[in-house]
């Protein structure tokens, strides 16, 4: 069951791809729109966040910050980041505890892996506050980002 929409979005610091740490709260002011998904380089991963990447001023212009987790490494997320040029910050969840507060996390995956985010949206409005929630258990399913995009615009 997703976080529910109205409560304190759950808090959180991570390593982005240059090592540096990232948390929620540094973004206190904006909109964020948080995507977790499974694996990087993966087929369904990286289409749904070119999309993103693609369509980077829509999230601009409506004063929101996009950030991406998964369990992957930071080390994994640089090269990942690099080779598809990703314009906003990809975080390692590595130890699971941000994809479990934000209960979307697969016990097994695919060939027994344990452990590895679901496809999930968060939007946190400016005051840290979740707007919208969306975790999808099949994988291979994107979130629905016309809702998320009129979410935003509404905020």
């Amino acid at each position: 069951m997703p976080l529910e929409i109205g409560t304190a979005a759950p808090a959180f610091s991570l390593y982005d791809t240059d090592r540096k740490k990232v948390s929620l709260s540094d973004f206190e002011g904006k909109n964020v729109l948080i995507l977790f998904y499974p694996m990087a380089f993966s087929s369904t991963c990286t289409r749904a966040l070119c999309a993103i990447r693609d369509d980077i001023n829509r999230y601009s212009n409506v004063n929101a910050e996009v950030i991406g987790i998964s369990v992957d490494s930071v080390f994994t997320l640089k090269k990942y980041k690099e080779d598809q040029q990703y314009n906003f910050p990809l975080l390692s969840d590595f130890n699971k505890e941000t994809s479990a507060n934000y209960r979307c996390l697969y016990e097994e995956w695919i060939m027994e892996m344990k452990g590895v985010s679901k496809r999930a949206a968060f939007i946190v409005n400016k005051a840290g506050i979740i707007e919208f929630a969306e975790v999808l258990e099949n994988a291979n399913d994107v979130p629905d980002f016309e809702a998320i995009n009129a979410k935003l615009a509404s905020l």
